[in-house]
């Protein structure tokens, strides 16, 4: 079984990111979960890489590679203040539709 993280970041401190993801990891590898990740820090999404490439939408492109990653999965987990989160929101429009399990942190 693999997993995923839906997790808002938009005015969200590094150390706050990183909790909130540790958190939901353990959780999910608690109950058995291979983790797929979506938190893209590779040289390729580096700033540099994505203003040579001439992305014009960053947050776009992002959330695109989240949907590829997704494609790998059984369960998308949705972790607090995801409806807050145009990103969030997008990806569990796409679980829903496409019938990846949810599973929404408590």
């Amino acid at each position: 079984m693999k997993a995923m993280l839906s997790q808002p970041m938009r005015d969200k401190t590094q150390e706050e990111i990183v909790a909130t993801r540790d958190r939901a990891i353990k959780h999910l590898t608690d109950a058995g979960y291979e983790i797929v990740n979506t938190l893209f820090t590779d040289e390729w999404y580096s700033e540099d890489s994505m203003n040579s490439r001439g992305l014009v939408n960053k947050p776009l492109c992002f959330l695109a590679k989240s949907l590829e990653n997704m494609s790998l999965c059984d369960t998308a987990y949705f972790c607090k203040g995801w409806e807050e989160a145009r990103g969030c929101r997008c990806e569990h429009d796409a679980a829903k539709a496409y019938g990846v399990n949810i599973i929404y942190e408590e």
